[in-house]
């Protein structure tokens, strides 16, 4: 039981490695959207005033095509902010993917050593370590974190068009509700957890009241 339970550690240690890596990268990643959001909003409430402009009661009413024109462009600019975002979710897919695949490596080796540790081994607690179960369920929750931010950052970008100016200026304020709503506790409390279970596990070689 000690060589799997040390065998466990070592491998939920660089899972966290790698997590508190791909947490990073996601932090860096989304806070590259933030200008590229902030410009499409200012973008859309260009085109908004725009459309608003009485054109022939102006002096521009003379350029007949220049509406159309500056439409175009203003247009054209929104599609490739959009664009550009949708090319960057692919950082935030590489963070979930990351994290995922790094969480099926340590639960398969605990498949592997599940007969040589028990189910009891797996439930037992120290004075200052969590359980086996508890750190693979942290686990669990931080690939159910990245995967669930991702698809609500496609869901958000698949939502909006440039026919429909209300909702690209709603986008920044869009984007830090769906921040505020995954919040990084759940991976800062599965790391601490993980620090634990690491540093501790030789207490649970020991059955309670040994």
């Amino acid at each position: 039981m000690a060589a799997g339970l040390a065998a466990m550690a070592a491998a939920l240690r660089e899972w966290a490695a790698m997590a508190a890596r791909q947490g990073a990268a996601w932090r860096a990643a989304a806070a590259a959207w933030a200008p590229l959001l902030a410009s499409l909003a200012g973008l859309a409430a260009q085109m908004r005033a725009a459309r608003r402009l009485a054109w022939g009661g102006s002096p521009l009413g003379a350029f007949g095509g220049l509406r159309a024109r500056l439409w175009r462009k203003q247009r054209g600019a929104a599609e490739a902010l959009l664009e550009e975002l949708g090319g960057r979710r692919a950082e935030l897919r590489a963070v979930r993917d990351a994290v995922a695949a790094g969480a099926a490596s340590v639960l398969r080796l605990y498949e592997e050593r599940a007969a040589e540790l028990g189910p009891e081994a797996a439930l037992r607690r120290g004075p200052r370590c969590p359980s086996l179960a508890d750190a693979l369920e942290g686990l669990r929750d931080v690939e159910w974190h990245y995967r669930h931010l991702y698809l609500e950052s496609e869901l958000l970008l698949l939502r909006v068009s440039c026919d429909s100016l209300a909702e690209l200026e709603a986008l920044p304020r869009s984007w830090e509700r769906l921040l505020e709503r995954y919040k990084e506790d759940v991976v800062e409390d599965t790391l601490l957890k993980i620090s634990l279970f690491a540093d501790n596990h030789r207490e649970l070689c020991c059955p309670p009241g040994s």
